[in-house]
């Protein structure tokens, strides 16, 4: 009989051939499956919804400029508290005043208060961030500490005591969450420019002699604008909260100009009986916060290039 004769070498070959330790290269794509996932860039579902809701108030600001179904002004055009119809389609309020054509009307009012509040929280916190960001030490936390002060007022309280202070309208109320806004703007914006401060190209710029207002202009403000817009998206939902609740507490806008606070405040005495009265502007304020901040939500998936790419 043959026998296979194994040579005594052989078996120390065999171990020596087994614990051969693989390339990096081949656990490769193990290596990789750990990782975030990576996604090529497509559709935001929160930014397509947010401007979608926020082109339809826009929308019905701009056409309430020039047609309305009914003067939202105007009483007597229909029986009061009449329920919705074909010639009424939210009902009409307690003075007769057709609903749709006041909740048309007052989403002029509504991005006229945004639009003010958060200009007047970036045009004073964006340059305030910035300086804190770009001049460190004692001028930088004087700037902050004193944005700090204001964290103890939020935009909502400060309307109050203005609208104590003097008189109840849409003026003060702009003014008062403009104010209120600012920290929140400064915050960010010093943020963003202490992260492109220690950008290359920024000591580049240092090195070749640049003012710090060149800088400023050049490099920080373009590449902190994303944040920006986002923190501007997100304030201006709350300009419109809180506008609609200060109409509501009777601080904001006065009557008979219409507002969709002042309407939720009129018909909170027929709940129970006239639903549609408090239906209406309610629904309209939950579309123009939920739009605005899914924009803002959108934008910075879009903008922050940390979320690029991840998901």
């Amino acid at each position: 009989m043959s026998q296979i004769i194994q040579q005594p070498g052989a078996k120390a070959a065999e171990g020596r051939t087994a614990s051969v330790v693989q390339p990096p290269s081949a656990r490769l794509p193990e290596a990789a499956a750990v990782g975030p996932k990576r996604y090529k860039p497509g559709i935001h579902p929160q930014l397509v919804i947010g401007v979608v809701l926020v082109t339809l108030i826009v929308a019905a600001a701009v056409v309430s400029m020039f047609w309305t179904p009914y003067d939202p002004l105007r009483a007597g055009v229909g029986e009061p508290l009449a329920g919705p119809s074909t010639t009424h389609w939210f009902g009409i309020d307690r003075f007769g005043r057709d609903v749709f054509s006041r909740i048309m009307a007052g989403a002029q009012l509504t991005l006229y208060v945004g639009v003010i509040a958060v200009s007047i929280a970036a045009v004073i916190g964006v340059p305030i961030g910035i300086i804190a960001g770009m001049r460190r030490g004692v001028p930088g936390a004087l700037l902050m500490r004193g944005s700090d002060v204001l964290l103890a007022f939020p935009g909502l309280l400060l309307a109050i005591i203005f609208g104590a202070a003097f008189g109840a309208g849409t003026t003060t109320a702009m003014i008062a969450l403009g104010i209120g806004a600012i920290p929140a703007f400064a915050r960010v914006a010093r943020s963003g420019t202490l992260q492109v401060m220690r950008s290359d190209y920024v000591l580049a710029a240092r090195a070749a002699n640049r003012s710090s207002w060149a800088i400023a202009w050049r490099h920080v403000l373009p590449n902190i604008a994303g944040l920006i817009v986002v923190q501007c998206s997100v304030n201006f939902g709350l300009a419109v909260l809180s506008e609609a609740a200060l109409s509501f507490l009777g601080l904001g806008t006065t009557p008979p100009a219409p507002s969709w606070g002042r309407m939720l405040q009129e018909s909170q005495q027929f709940l129970g009986s006239h639903d549609h009265l408090a239906l209406a502007p309610g629904i309209a304020i939950a579309i123009a916060v939920l739009g605005f901040n899914l924009l803002g939500d959108g934008l910075r998936d879009v903008l922050d290039p940390r979320l690029k790419g991840v998901r």
